[in-house]
């Protein structure tokens, strides 16, 4: 157990930035940048103990700036999408940036946490090495109201898991629903397709979308449906079917919400690669998971110089529904003034 820091590179005012590697006694180990607090490497072996790594993503803050996908990225204060990229709180209308077709925001860009350095701590406790990565989000950054204090923290344990908790305390009443937005392939990064591992989700429903892939306030059920995971089958078996969902969004992109009672930290969804045996399991306390299979990821950025293309991945966005603060039907992704927005997301990594 224990961790490593080296210099990852330098942004162009000259400020350094560290890359911190975590490693438990089994030899799996974790590797985060202070850039964006974001989640670089996870190599997790196979049947045979071969080590892979299983989390797309970049190696250089070149990369990391302007590459595509937001692969390992704690995103907040908002994930996924707002309709309309407005919301309004206690009668106040705050208006976002546009940055989805012209119309929506998506992950509170264009001004993403990914482009800032996070204050890092790094210490021992008794599930394993915990990295926590601190940001103060000054009020209207990014649109939203209030002085918020984040922080993300990663702890990597000795039974191959990675938890990720998170924390928020803002000022003012204002919006707050993080995620990582890892893209995982337990073949491994560099394997190409991902679409022949299986995968189960614990929900009988999802949020049923417009073609702008906003939910339109609709719970809709699974069943009969290309959407229904709820016995573990290939991803690439239903991707392709002539449904207007799957069509609009160029294949799965969309949050199903979760059967577990409401902020029970729960299993919620496996994914396994039965080449190679490697697995994974999900866990959260948030009401949704967005399944994404990396629809428009394309770029020869990728580590070590790998070419990403179209679905070489997929994503669990463990969250509270897409354009929550404008559904009321919703859990409420609202957060008051002085309370404490915390949650938990593990993703526990198993041989098959």
């Amino acid at each position: 157990m224990g961790y490593t820091k080296t210099e990852f590179g330098k942004l162009d005012n000259g400020d350094k930035v560290y890359r911190y590697t975590l490693t438990n006694s089994q030899g799996v180990s974790a590797s985060f940048t202070d850039l964006g607090g974001i989640w670089l490497t996870m190599m997790v072996p196979d049947r045979e103990g071969k080590l892979a790594d299983v989390v797309l993503g970049y190696d250089s803050v070149d990369g990391i700036l302007k590459g595509p996908g937001h692969p390992g990225e704690p995103v907040g204060r908002n994930a996924n999408r707002i309709g309309g990229a407005e919301f309004t709180l206690n009668g106040v209308k705050y208006e976002l940036e546009k940055n989805s077709g012209g119309k929506h925001n998506l992950h509170s860009g264009p001004n993403y946490y990914r482009d800032r350095i996070w204050e890092t701590q790094v210490e021992e406790e008794e599930l394993g090495t915990r990295i926590s990565f601190s940001l103060f989000s000054p009020d209207k950054d990014q649109g939203y109201p209030g002085n918020a204090d984040i922080t993300v923290s990663y702890t990597l344990t000795e039974d191959n898991s990675l938890k990720l908790d998170y924390h928020m305390v803002c000022d003012a009443d204002t919006v707050a629903n993080f995620t990582n937005h890892a893209y995982f392939n337990l073949a491994g990064h560099d394997s190409g397709c991902a679409m022949n591992q299986k995968v189960w989700i614990d929900a009988d429903a999802f949020t049923l979308t417009d073609a702008d892939s906003i939910p339109t306030g609709k719970l809709e059920s699974v069943k009969g449906t290309p959407l229904d995971f709820t016995e573990m089958k290939p991803i690439v078996r239903d991707i392709e079917e002539d449904y207007d969902q799957l069509k609009w969004a160029g294949g799965f992109d969309h949050n199903w919400a979760l059967n577990h009672p409401a902020k029970e930290l729960a299993l919620c969804a496996k994914a396994v690669d039965e080449t190679s045996g490697r697995g994974m399991e999900v866990y959260t306390d948030l009401p949704g998971v967005q399944f994404y299979t990396a629809n428009s990821m394309s770029t020869d950025m990728g580590k070590g110089g790998c070419v990403y293309h179209k679905r070489d991945g997929y994503c669990f966005e463990t969250q509270y529904f897409p354009n929550a603060v404008n559904r009321p039907e919703f859990a409420s992704s609202v957060l008051k003034a002085g309370q404490e927005y915390k949650t938990t997301t593990i993703y526990k990594f198993t041989v098959e």
